[in-house]
Order: C-alpha cells, then sequence, then structure tokens
C-alpha cells in the first residue's frame, strides 16, 4: 500500500542532526581520516597566525618571537585538543587560541612599568611573564566552576531558545575576521571564497562524488595560495603600498626567516610568570566569556557530529578542563588564552564528518609543526585573506548551528518573537557601542577610577555572545515562566531528558569517559 505524503506537513523536530556521514563515535579510513586531520588543523592555523600578529608587536616582539609564540600556541593546542577529546566533553572540538584575550593582553603590554626596557626582546619577555601569570590566575575561575559542578548548575538554566543567541552569536559575533580580512587583498580572497562556495556546496549537486566538496577547504587553499604565488613572483605587488603586500604577497610573513628548524616548547620558557591584581581580574572576564562562548560551541559541535544535546555534567566536565587548558597557556606562554575553536566546528559541516578520532589526529600535526618550526611557517605563511575567506564559510555555519535550535521553539508566539530579537539584537548592539567608543575616544564607555574594572567591563561588552546569552537567558526565566504552556513554548520539554546525564541511554554512548573512567569520575 502506497502511503501518501502530506507536502504541507511540518518539517519533523530532529534531536539528532541528520546526513552526517561519520558521527562522533565513528572513523573514517585511516588515510581519509590523515586529511581531514590535516584541514583541521589548516583552519585553526589561521586564527592563531592573526592573533599573534596583533599581540606581538605591540610586546616589543619581531619575527622570531612571533614565530616561536605560534609554536608554542600550537603545542599546547595540541594537548589542550587531546585533553578535551578524551575527559572533557569528549566532543570533536579543537582547543585553540581565542580573540577574547587579546583586550587583556594590549591592556598589559601597554602597562608603563614595561616601556622601562628599551630592548624589545627584553620588554617582549618582561611583557609576556606578566600575562603569563594574570592568565594562570585567571584558569582557576572555569576549573572551580567545572570541578565544584558550579556550571552545571547555570548550564541547567538554558533552554533552546536562549540556547538560539548564544550559539548564532558565537559565530556571527567574529564577522569582523570575515570579509574585512578578506578585503585586505580582495584579488585573493574574493576567488578564494567562490571557489570554497563551489566546491563545498554546488559540486555535491553537478558532481556525484564525496571527496570534492569533503576536502572543499584543502583544494581551494592549496589553488588559491598557488595563484597568489605566482602573483607574487611576477610582481603584481612590487609598486604596491606596505600594507597590500604583506596582506597579499606569499614572502612577507616573516615566518620563516624567524622559525627555528627544531625547538621544543617548554613550561615557564619565558622566565618566571609575574601577578598583579589588575591584570588577573582583567583577565578573569576573558576567561568567563571563553567559557561562555566556548559552551555555545560544545553545543553546535554536538549538532554536527550528530550526537544528543550536550547534558550540563558534560558541558561542566568541559568547562574544568578549559580552564585547565587555559593553565597550560600560561604556563607555555602562548600569548593568548584558550577556547573551543569556531571555525572547526564549522568545518565538521562542512565535510560532514563529526568523528572524534579525526580531531585527535589534528592534534598530532599541531605537535609536529610546532617542534619542527620551518615547516610550520611555510604552512603559516598562507595569506591572511585566505583565512578571512575561509572564515566566511565556516563562521557562518557555526551560526546556523544555532538558528537550528529553533525547530524545538514555538514560532508563533510573542514571547518567543521579542526575547529571540530582543536579546540578538543587544547581543550585536551593545558590543558595537563598545568597540565604536573606544574608537573614537581611545577608552571605553565605562569610567571609574579603576582602570581595571574599565577593562574587565570592556572585555564582556565587546562580546556578543556573553551579551546575548545572559539577556536570553534572563528573559527566559523571568518573562511568564510561572505558565506551564510558555515553558513549553521555549522548547525546554525537548531537552528534559538531557538535563540529567542518566535520563536518556544516548548520553553514555557519546559522552562517557574512556578506559572505564566514568565509574570513577560520574556524570550526575
Amino acid at each position: 500500500m502506497t502511503v501518501k505524503v502530506d507536502k504541507f506537513a511540518p518539517h519533523p523536530v530532529k534531536e539528532q542532526f541528520p546526513g552526517v556521514e561519520f558521527c562522533v563515535n565513528s572513523n573514517p579510513p585511516w588515510a581519509e581520516a590523515a586529511i581531514l586531520a590535516f584541514q583541521h588543523y589548516l583552519v585553526m592555523l589561521g586564527t592563531i597566525v592573526l592573533i599573534s600578529s596583533i599581540v606581538v608587536p605591540t610586546m616589543g616582539g619581531g619575527n622570531v618571537e612571533k614565530a616561536f609564540m605560534i609554536q608554542s600556541m600550537l603545542f599546547v593546542s595540541g594537548m589542550n585538543t587531546l585533553l578535551q577529546t578524551w575527559f572533557g566533553t569528549r566532543l570533536p572540538v579543537v582547543i585553540g587560541g581565542s580573540f577574547r584575550f587579546i583586550v587583556p593582553m594590549l591592556y598589559i603590554a601597554l602597562q608603563n612599568r614595561y616601556s622601562v626596557y628599551l630592548d624589545p626582546a627584553t620588554r617582549f619577555r618582561h611583557t609576556m611573564r606578566g600575562f603569563q601569570g594574570a592568565l594562570m590566575m585567571s584558569s582557576m575561575l572555569p576549573m572551580l566552576l567545572g570541578f565544584l559542578g558550579i556550571w552545571r548548575i547555570v548550564v541547567r538554566f538554558l533552554s533552546p531558545l536562549s540556547a538560539v543567541p548564544l550559539v548564532t552569536l558565537v559565530g556571527f559575533g567574529l564577522y569582523a575576521q570575515g570579509f574585512p580580512l578578506l578585503a585586505e587583498c580582495v584579488e585573493i580572497g574574493l576567488p578564494h571564497l567562490i571557489l570554497l562556495v563551489m566546491f563545498c556546496q554546488y559540486m555535491p549537486y553537478w558532481y556525484k562524488s564525496k571527496w570534492v566538496d569533503r576536502f572543499a577547504v584543502l583544494i581551494s587553499v592549496a589553488i588559491v595560495w598557488a595563484y597568489a604565488s605566482f602573483l607574487t613572483v611576477a610582481g603584481a605587488y612590487k609598486t604596491r603600498p606596505p600594507n597590500t603586500q604583506f596582506s597579499c604577497r606569499v614572502d612577507r610573513s616573516g615566518l620563516v626567516g624567524g622559525a627555528s628548524w627544531i625547538k621544543f616548547p617548554y613550561p615557564f620558557q619565558w622566565g618566571q610568570p609575574t601577578i598583579r591584581a589588575g591584570d588577573t581580574f582583567v583577565m578573569l572576564a576573558a576567561a568567563f566569556v571563553s567559557l561562555v562562548e566556548s559552551t555555545g560551541t560544545f553545543i553546535a559541535a554536538a549538532r554536527y557530529g550528530s550526537a544528543t544535546h550536550v547534558p550540563a555534567s558534560v558541558l561542566s566536565r568541559g568547562a574544568a578542563w578549559l580552564g585547565i587548558g587555559i593553565m597550560m597557556d600560561g604556563m607555555w606562554g602562548t600569548g593568548t588564552g584558550s577556547t573551543a575553536s569556531v571555525e572547526n566546528v564549522g568545518l565538521l559541516a562542512v565535510t560532514r564528518v563529526g568523528s572524534r578520532r579525526v580531531v585527535q589526529m589534528s592534534a598530532g600535526f599541531m605537535f609536529f609543526f610546532s617542534i619542527l618550526g620551518k615547516f610550520g611557517a611555510i604552512v603559516a605563511s598562507i595569506p591572511l585573506p585566505i583565512i578571512g575567506a575561509l572564515y566566511c564559510v565556516l563562521f557562518a555555519y557555526m551560526s546556523s548551528a544555532g538558528l537550528g535550535l529553533l525547530q524545538y521553539c514555538n514560532l508563533n508566539c510573542y514571547r518567543t518573537k521579542f526575547i529571540l530579537g530582543f536579546s540578538i539584537f543587544m547581543g550585536l548592539s551593545v558590543p558595537q557601542y563598545f568597540n565604536n567608543y573606544v574608537v573614537t575616544t581611545g577608552v571605553g564607555p565605562v569610567r571609574s577610577k579603576s582602570i581595571w574594572f574599565n577593562e574587565l567591563m570592556l572585555v564582556i561588552f565587546t562580546s556578543p555572545a556573553t551579551v546575548a546569552g545572559i539577556v536570553s537567558m534572563f528573559l527566559d526565566r523571568t518573562l511568564g515562566y510561572g505558565d506551564k504552556d510558555i515553558r513549553i513554548d521555549g522548547g525546554r520539554h525537548w531537552w528534559g531528558k538531557f538535563k540529567y546525564y542518566e535520563r536518556d541511554a544516548r548520553s553514555a554512548e557519546f559522552y562517557s569517559l574512556p578506559y572505564g573512567l566514568s565509574k570513577y569520575f560520574p556524570s550526575v
């Protein structure tokens, strides 16, 4: 008997994202997994290079310090990625550098106490020691919130409705690293964006092969990088301004010359860390923002890995190991703190491979290129506009993961409309106000007598995801929450079975600790 399908029936709600070819626990063939792992390494490398390009000159460092900072970031990111995928959330997330630590880093680097060092290399080392001390102290916040179970209590208040602005603005909040970075050299950035969209979106419809779209990032980067090298050799930028040459040429990064052939990053390699209370408080704000944004990234990674919603206890476990990662950043002196990499979650969607093993293998590439500096510097010399084109696609996928949570909500409800619209609008508008104020006056809008407090507020309120998450959670928990029907409008009943670890058998399938450790460290 033929079953007639009603084409006007609404699309069904999916607790696990369909169409994923390899979920969290499944593994592609080894050769394919290695190529996919290299793509994850290539994607996360752009953020590390961009952060070091911003903070190293302010600290007084040159190409040598920049190259070694990148090596240190890669080494620690590899360790943090393995720890998070083994003992943290167990999700396929890469733990990399965070843009949210740039403001505290610049705040420390511009302190008057470092201006007495006339030698740039000496100033760099002392500035780095001050950053290390503040970062190590700030790591206590996510560790305490995670290990004591406080973050577990907080995230239990999340509903699909309040999670939409949080997850969505984790991606949308990084729009300044997308097309503006691409536009620094349009002649290579725009062709890369077009090729990437063609390979990962149009090719699957034109050419029935999983290989082109699965390795779209690697293929498009190789083509455009070769094209940029040809323009450089042909002399297309010889008479262009210095900024254009730095963005477009493939031989202007200075990383290959500054990197050593073999160098092993080790703890306290810059010297003994120094601790100042004001620096620590500003860094605490960055650690909190990193924790909030990483929580949104974990939720998106679970979707694109075709796992069920992350239980609150697992998110708390991930917060604790994120704190350990930030502690290791401080010990090694990476120049930034850790967060769950947004762009790598976008890559899960591009490849449709959410395998944990692939992400763990990417840590191997991080270790290899962090120790063999010259080889790593060659890959890190990719022009930043190529990275900007990648961000346009990868950050978009991250944002759409948040929008996908709308399927659990009643969109024919004024309360839902207000919470969504108001929280997303404020999440974009408030950081824009703070950023514009800084550009216009050179300082933040908070003008108390305490400079560190002013910077602390600047760090928190320039994070779109943090602002949107706070606003949406507050409204969702206070606006008519006593009405049972209103709570259903926010989709909270869909996540009820995942609120506690033991309520759904699939939670153990995706998030249980390896080596039988779940028996000794239960998630409750």
